[in-house]
């Protein structure tokens, strides 16, 4: 499935598929996420609970909804939603990912649909879905306003569109690019590019311009003695999540 237009950076989708084989080594190239999963998965099971009225006792919550996991890489997202009952579509423009992907889908007994496509085919496919979740993706394509425009239009009407990213400052430099690329060396130089980073109020400024309204945003907060992360309403100053609404 192509897109005629897509926002997709070859340069950034050959940087994922370089790792690929990685994506289910919780000390591999993707320890960061790994670390993070718990934390955004918090939020992410919050938030649609809320939106579609989701009892999270119950053993397949989200029985019903049609969930888009955008730029799935191995799964670590996917796996999970599709075990609270969502029918779930993993898809990422690079294609190495995927192989990865399907076999640990199998091998956990799940049933997934991974694509290798991007946004904008989906868009012009005419799909649609309850749920976008867009997680760590739109630091890394070429137009970002673009971008969000295709994952707002793959929304129904009263859809939850899930966001997050990676601050602009000189905080996130140390962290994300110094810290992680260059220090602890979780991720192979170069995984990152700071220009491409977005502020919490760039990133509002494109969900509103894309037709979506937003409705929350938290931060992503990492402590180094407890090495856990954790949910802040407060710093946004590194790693940080949005939600928003199809009205």
């Amino acid at each position: 499935m192509q897109a005629t237009n897509t926002t997709v950076d070859p340069a950034e989708v050959a940087k994922f598929e370089a790792m690929a084989a990685e994506w289910w080594d919780p000390n591999g190239k993707f320890k960061p996420l790994h670390m993070l999963n718990p934390c955004r998965l918090d939020y992410i099971t919050s938030q649609i609970a809320a939106e579609f009225n989701r009892d999270l006792s119950m053993p397949r919550p989200f029985e019903g909804l049609r969930l888009l996991d955008i730029g799935c890489g191995g799964g670590l997202l996917s796996e999970p939603m599709a075990r609270l009952g969502a029918d779930v579509i993993g898809a990422d423009a690079a294609a190495g990912n995927l192989p990865v992907a399907r076999v640990h889908a199998a091998q956990s007994g799940l049933k997934i649909d991974y694509r290798h496509c991007t946004a904008e085919s989906l868009s012009e496919a005419g799909e649609q879905f309850d749920i976008v979740l867009n997680m760590e993706v739109i630091e890394h394509v070429a137009d970002p306003l673009s971008y969000m425009t295709a994952c707002q239009k793959l929304l129904k009407p009263g859809g939850l569109h899930l966001c997050s990213t990676i601050n602009r400052n000189a905080k996130s430099f140390a962290m994300a690019i110094v810290g992680a690329e260059f220090v602890m060396r979780w991720l192979p130089k170069g995984t990152h590019e700071w220009n491409k980073f977005i502020t919490p109020d760039e990133l509002f400024a494109l969900i509103e311009q894309s037709g979506l309204a937003p409705v929350d945003r938290k931060g992503f907060v990492f402590n180094p003695l407890s090495w856990r992360w954790s949910i802040s309403d407060r710093d946004l100053s590194v790693n940080y999540v949005t939600a928003s609404i199809k009205r």
